[in-house]
């Protein structure tokens, strides 16, 4: 926990120098990011938390000047973002180290995108929990929540993810992985990922969704749209005969309100799509949207069958 801290503190105080305009220290703060995965894990999240806080922060283009590393990333902070990056670091739980593990965690609400040592990318939605491993960029394990993983594929040495007693290996692959208390679920769009190697190798390929509820042993392969996978990232969410349940957890992970399902309607199963910016300033609006009731219970918003 020490060490974590002694992370958290350092990539506070490169934050705040690297969004002074007049910060040129690239090689040094170049030299931190790469001694340690973790470095850039809590860089990039403490970076991506205030960026998604502030809401307005336009794109930087990349200057053409060959006296700055062409890896320095720069950033212009709005005004108050320095006290913004000291109170992130100070709640975001982002890193947990285990050896020479460490965890890379979203509170609900709050996506991620971390850059993999390989040059692939994981971008992580809210409320997840995965542990990555310095000591082997090519495995990953899904605790809970959902993940997005773009890879380049190494044939000599597949990338791995471990969810729950599950195996996912990628083949040349974009897909995303899913787990939550009553399923598990990978959906593929670029590529292909074989389940269980060696035991029931079964391979997902492109518009193709592999899920499997709490308590089975069935896995069961449909179909899925190749924008639905992932797309989260862009600010939307898709149901398709999901339980009321299932659409209450998705939702408070999405937006990091508080969603519950009324008992007697928990089973009942709706399809939709919708953006969750709208839903979040409103869950009055999942009303006309999926065709279910919403109320607020003073601690939750309802949501049952009409």
């Amino acid at each position: 926990m020490a060490h974590e801290e002694t992370i958290r503190e350092e990539a506070v105080a490169w934050a705040v120098r690297s969004g002074d305009p007049g910060f040129d220290d690239w090689e040094k703060f170049t030299d931190w990011l790469e001694a340690d995965p973790a470095h850039s894990a809590v860089y990039d999240a403490i970076v991506a938390a205030v960026d998604d806080a502030a809401g307005v922060l336009p794109p930087i283009p990349h200057a053409e000047n060959d006296d700055e590393p062409a890896t320095a990333p720069r950033r212009r902070w709005l005004g108050g973002a320095v006290a913004a990056v000291v109170a992130v670091a100070a709640t975001f739980g982002v890193l947990q180290m285990r050896g020479g593990s460490y965890a890379v965690e979203t509170a609900a609400g709050e996506t991620l995108v971390v850059e993999l040592d390989d040059g692939g990318q994981l971008a992580i939605a809210g409320d997840t929990r995965v542990i990555l491993d310095r000591r082997n960029p090519h495995v990953a394990t899904l605790e809970r929540g959902q993940a997005l993983f773009t890879l380049r594929h190494d044939s000599d040495q597949p990338f791995r993810v471990t969810v729950g007693d599950d195996t996912l290996v990628d083949i040349g692959t974009v897909f995303e992985v899913e787990r939550v208390a009553n399923r598990m679920s990978v959906a593929v769009s670029e590529g292909a990922i074989m389940l269980n190697p060696g035991r029931q190798d079964v391979r997902v390929s492109p518009g193709q969704i592999l899920s499997r509820e709490a308590g089975s042993d069935a896995w069961q392969l449909d179909s899925i749209a190749l924008s639905q996978v992932g797309e989260w990232r862009e600010g939307r969410l898709t149901f398709q005969d999901a339980t009321l349940a299932d659409v209450a957890g998705d939702l408070s992970r999405a937006t990091g309100v508080d969603f519950v399902a009324t008992a007697p309607s928990t089973d009942r199963r709706v399809s939709g799509s919708l953006l969750i910016d709208p839903v979040r300033r409103d869950p009055r609006e999942l009303g006309a949207l999926l065709g279910v009731t919403v109320r607020h219970t003073g601690e939750a918003w309802e949501i049952g069958a009409q």
